[in-house]
């Protein structure tokens, strides 16, 4: 048996991971964070390798850029290959964004959403059920009915979690829970599912050498286009108001939809409530409260 195969990946190294899955001999290792490494090849390339050991963590993240890449409409680092622990992935050698490459960031993102998703909450294919958005974990769970879907399987199950923490009151719940109650009528007109990244702030947004966006660190389902898009409002992005200019011009958005945003970010809000505390939570409820004020 080959030597890098037989080491037991409970304690394999990023290097030693990168070799076992391109099959090529490893040269230098550069740490990026606690689960990021670059590892150059041997061939000249250098990859990206990470580790994620909450279970079905790596397969979710492997299966949803294959699915984004799929769809022909944006750039993500190709996936070399994975397993359980390890993916490995290009690694995209990074620049600054311009006005242009801004304005066609989102004409792509108008591109990915429009190739669609089977029903929203449809996990990637091959992707698994229970996925992960960041740390936290996220069910792809399916349905035909957006509001009813957003409520029961995106927003309710973070806020249940963030009261049983103390992290949302129980009088500030019931604001959200009103929320939920009036999404019918606050959601704006049908939507067919959309094809999204699902975790889109800024630092899932890599701009390359010339200026092109790539997508990294997705949390891809079926959902609601306005999801990305208000993800990118709440967490800012460069040049914002020119990749939404692009997006509008490929895809108009439906009337409202400035005033929709509020809505799309509870869930990103009560997942950092859950993840990081009192002060994304207090963010959610001002959120759920300025819906309620329409």
């Amino acid at each position: 048996m080959d030597a890098v195969n037989a080491v037991d990946d409970r304690d394999e190294g990023a290097a030693e991971a990168a070799a076992r899955i391109t099959g090529r001999r490893v040269g230098a290792a550069h740490p990026r964070t606690g689960a990021l490494v670059e590892v150059r090849l041997d061939d000249g390339r250098s990859v990206m390798v990470k580790r994620a050991d909450a279970p079905g963590a790596v397969r979710a993240e492997a299966a949803g850029l294959r699915w984004l890449a799929g769809s022909g409409a944006v750039r993500v680092p190709d996936v070399h290959g994975d397993d359980p622990r390890w993916l490995v992935t290009d690694l995209i050698p990074t620049g600054r964004p311009t006005t242009h490459s801004a304005h066609r960031f989102g004409r792509d993102l108008a591109a990915l959403h429009a190739s669609g998703a089977p029903e929203f909450g449809a996990p990637p294919p091959g992707g698994p059920v229970d996925a992960y958005i960041g740390l936290a974990p996220m069910r792809n769970v399916t349905g035909a009915d957006w509001p009813r879907w957003y409520a029961e399987h995106r927003v309710l199950p973070y806020l249940r979690s963030a009261v049983d923490d103390g992290v949302v009151l129980p009088a500030e719940a019931a604001d959200v829970e009103r929320v939920c109650a009036r999404l019918p009528e606050l959601a704006g007109p049908a939507e067919p599912p959309a094809r999204l990244h699902g975790d889109l702030w800024h630092g899932n947004v890599l701009w390359g050498r010339e200026g092109t966006a790539w997508l990294i660190d997705p949390a891809a389902h079926g959902g609601h286009r306005e999801t990305d898009l208000a993800m990118l409002c709440l967490f800012g992005c460069p040049f914002l108001d020119d990749v939404l200019d692009g997006y509008r011009a490929a895809a108009p958005l439906a009337d409202g939809w400035e005033q929709r945003t509020a809505l799309h970010q509870l869930f990103p809000l009560l997942v950092h409530a859950v993840l990081f505390g009192r002060g994304f939570a207090e963010q959610a409820v001002s959120v759920a409260r300025k819906a309620l004020s329409r």
